[in-house]
Parts: C-alpha cells; structure tokens; sequence
C-alpha cells in the first residue's frame, strides 16, 4: 500500500498532470499549426491527399502497434521492483520484436502495393513507398515512450511526444512546403521526427533500467484483447479522413481535416491527463482502493471539463471566423463545427472511462464497446457521407463517439460504483479486483 500511497499524493498528480498537458499543449499546438500550414499552401486536392496519407500512416500504426504501449505501463507499474535479471531481454525479446516485425511487415506490404493505393485514394505511390518505411519507427516510438512511463517519469513524454515529434513535423513540413518539394519529401518529412523519437526514446528507457515487464505470457494475454480493441480504436480516429477522400474526394477530406482539427486539442487534454493517472488508477484497482480510484477518476473529469469545455463553446461560436484561416475553400464548415463541440462536450463529460475500465483489466469490455463505435462509425458514413460530404463524416463520428464513451460510463458505474460526479454507491472490493 505504499507505493500506492505515494502514486496517489495529490501533489504527485498534479505535477504528472501538468507534465501531460503540457505535452499535449505543444503536441495540439504542432498539429494545429502544421494543419494551417498544409491548407494554406497547398491545393485542397494536394492537402487532402497528404491528410489522407498520413491518417492511413497513423491508422495502421495503431493496429500493428497491437497496444504495446498501455501495456508496458501496465506491466511496468506492477512489477516496479528493479533489479528483476532478464528483464530487459524480455521486453527486447517478447514485446518489442514482434510489434517491430509486425510494422516491418506491414510496411513492405504497403510498399508493394503502392500502385493501387495511388490508383484508390489519389496519393502519389512515392508517397506511399516513404510511409511504407517510416511504419516501425512510428510504431516504436510511441511504444518506447509509453515503457517509460511505466518506470513513473513523464519527461521523455514530455520532451519527446511534447516537442521533439511535432515541433520537428511543424518546421521540415514547412521548410518542405516553402521550398515547393514534391509529395514524397513532404512524407519523409513528416516521418522523420519519428525516427528521431524512437532512437531517442531507446537511449532513455536503457537508462531506466533495470526493470522487469513480469512474464511474456501474462504481458500479452492482459494485452491481447486490448490489442485488438487499439486497433479498432486507431481505425476509429482516423477512418473517417480516409472514407471521406473515397467516397467525397481529397478536397473534401481536407475540408473535414480543417474543419475538424480543432478536436486535436481537447482528445489530447483527455490524453495528457490519462497519461498522469494510468499508472495511478492500476495500481489503486488492483490493491482494490476504490476510494483511491474514485478521487483520481472525478478530478480528472473535472479537469476535462474546466479545460475543455471552454474550447468547445468558443470554437462553436467563432468558427464562422476560425475556419476562413485555413483558406476561402474552408469556411463552409460551421456546421461541422457545432456537431464536433457538441459532441465533446458529452464525451469530456463522461470522464476517462475507457482509461478506468482498461486499469481494471476489463479489456474485453473495451473491444466490444469500440467495436460497436467503429460500427455505429460505418454505417452512418456510408450512408451520409456520399450524399452529405464532410458533414455526414463528422455526424458519423459523432454516433461513434457517444457509443464509445456512454457504454463504457455505465458499466464503470456497475462494475466499480464510480460516477464523474457526485457520490457513487460503494463496491464490493473483493468484486471489483476479482
């Protein structure tokens, strides 16, 4: 119980919360500012192409990842006891070299089929060939700075994730951009500080150790339903860029990028905060503190709200004069940005509830409650958005979003007896670690 009481230490909270929004001020400040960048001297065909391409980059890391990263935290945070012999070859050996082989694998796949990716989405093959390289060191790094994480820092997430990735994708985009490169150097310079990342994450978790991720086999089978639920999490985040720029083209997926990117910023407040209280929630649930668990569940919710919520109200009054930033092509997307504000407002009100269930090992929970928003996702977009563009997208988005997040609010609330607010009925610890 004492690690648990230090992890929970209020103050322990709030300087690994300020660490996650502070990561993830600069990181939505990056992909804000390399968005306006693209829009504004570029073509919308030519800035939908490269959101197209680079939301698939980033769809497909998220399932080869195989969601390594949640794991390690897992697995790191319970077995923090160092000295532990041969833990770093398990983790080279049993986490990292399958997820790499997997990315390696993958990518070639896309190289060769570079050809009809061009031919299906209107993105130079060249493109596609880059991306195709740049696969494993976008997976990998996002893995290795989970891992450290586990081990309780949040600087390398900080410096890495906060700056090092999305300032550098910010200023090569755009020395790419001004010097009028063509589509596959733009490609190789949105990767690059992804190669950056991972090398530098790698030194950082060797001077970490030594650690232990437990046994291989535990790792993975806690692991695997998640897995899978990631996945369809990443195909979640992004599919709707992509169906777009199928069904309506790339000009109007650029539309929907610009019209959308405004979300960037409240998902990762939701993600700085869950990156501070991941390892916390754990370790609480699995001592079975409820009370723990309960206080680290509502403060970050009302943290969401009180940082969020501001966001959503004013981008919903102001896009009218927000969205002509980005170029004339854009400014028609008001309506889009009532349904996004909406719709977050709901989902940042619900509080991490995907983050909690994950803690207590409710994986399978998880995928069945992402798999219906990925579901509910699809049909509203094959059915609106060939009609309705960029609009019927983020309306299937929205459907998805409230699946995600309003199934998983209930059966926290069952399972646990924790509410966002209020006071929430006691569980039996004993039922709710079992």
């Amino acid at each position: 119980m004492a690690a648990l009481t230090g992890l929970s230490r209020p103050g322990g909270l709030f300087r690994h919360g300020v660490a996650g929004l502070a990561t993830a001020a600069a990181a939505a400040g990056g992909q804000f500012a390399l968005v306006l960048v693209v829009t504004r001297s570029l073509t919308p065909a030519s800035a939908g192409a490269f959101f197209t391409a680079t939301a698939l980059c980033l769809m497909l890391a998220g399932v080869v990842r195989l969601d390594t990263g949640n794991g390690l935290v897992h697995a790191l945070a319970r077995n923090r006891s160092v000295g532990a012999r041969g833990g770093e070859r398990r983790l080279v050996r049993g986490v990292l070299a399958p997820v790499a082989a997997l990315a390696s694998v993958t990518g070639a796949g896309v190289a060769v089929a570079a050809g009809p990716l061009a031919g299906l989405t209107g993105v130079p093959g060249g493109v596609w060939v880059v991306l195709a390289a740049a696969l494993p060191f976008v997976v990998l790094s996002d893995v290795l700075i989970c891992a450290t994480r586990g081990l309780g820092t949040m600087r390398p997430t900080l410096l890495l994730a906060g700056a090092v990735q999305p300032l550098g994708q910010l200023a090569l985009v755009t020395a790419a951009v001004l010097a009028g490169a063509p589509p596959p150097v733009l490609a190789a310079a949105w990767a690059l500080p992804s190669v950056a990342g991972a090398v530098l994450a790698a030194v950082r978790l060797r001077g970490l150790g030594p650690y232990d991720v437990g046994d291989v086999g535990a790792f993975w089978r806690h692991t695997a339903p998640r897995s899978a639920a990631a996945a369809l999490q990443s195909v979640f985040q992004r599919l709707d860029v992509v169906i777009v720029a199928l069904l309506a083209g790339p000009a109007a997926a650029a539309v929907y990028t610009a019209a959308t990117r405004f979300k960037v910023l409240g998902q990762l407040a939701g993600q700085g905060l869950a990156q501070a209280a991941q390892a916390r929630l754990v370790t609480a649930l699995a001592e079975g503190d409820l009370d723990a668990a309960r206080a680290l569940y509502r403060t970050t919710t009302r943290w969401l709200i009180t940082l969020t919520w501001p966001l959503w109200l004013g981008y919903a009054a102001l896009a009218p004069w927000l969205l002509p930033l980005f170029g004339p092509a854009y400014a028609g997307g008001g309506a889009i940005a009532l349904v996004l504000s909406a719709t977050m407002m709901v989902a940042t009100a619900c509080g991490m509830v995907d983050v909690v269930l994950v803690a207590g090992g409710r994986t399978a929970a998880s995928l069945a409650n992402v798999t219906a928003a990925v579901a509910v996702t699809i049909v509203i977009d094959v059915l609106l958005v060939p009609a309705h563009g960029a609009l019927g997208a983020v309306l299937g988005w929205s459907g998805g979003v409230l699946v995600k997040n309003l199934l998983p609010a209930v059966q926290v609330h069952r399972r646990y007896g924790l509410l966002p607010f209020g006071v929430g009925r006691s569980a039996d610890p004993v039922k709710a670690v079992s």
